[in-house]
């Protein structure tokens, strides 16, 4: 069994074009619960944020919730992701994963969430709202 956590409000999936600065905007002080992560690439900068710090001018996608694995988790151990995922596909929930230094991250469509949530406790872990 998995703790996950919800994350408060909505996150965007970004690009920018490639050599793209982030902007400071994205890495602000962050609430709390908040997330950013970045990728850079030859092809561009791909970054997933909160909705409302999403950079301007950015290709984007929008409304979709973040779930969290309770951490920090151990190196070590395996198969946390694929535990929170699998249970996703089953149900036919696109996600979005990413991870960090200490834990695990899926995006969800947030039209998607309650779906999302429902088929994680079916599996056997517990959702905090």
């Amino acid at each position: 069994m998995l703790d996950v956590a919800l994350l408060p409000g909505e996150y965007a999936m970004c690009r920018l074009p490639a050599g793209a600065v982030v902007p400071p905007q994205v890495w602000g002080a962050l609430a709390g619960g908040d997330v950013v992560t970045v990728s850079w690439t030859a092809d561009g900068v791909s970054l997933i944020c909160p909705a409302e710090r999403a950079p301007a001018g950015a290709d984007l996608e929008t409304e979709w919730r973040c779930l969290r694995l309770v951490g920090p988790l151990d190196a070590a151990v395996t198969g946390t992701l694929a535990a929170l995922v699998d249970p996703l596909a089953r149900a036919r929930v696109n996600v979005v994963a990413f991870s960090t230094y200490d834990t695990d991250h899926v995006l969800v469509p947030a039209v998607r969430l309650a779906d999302a949530t429902s088929a994680l406790e079916r599996a056997g872990h517990r959702v905090h709202k």
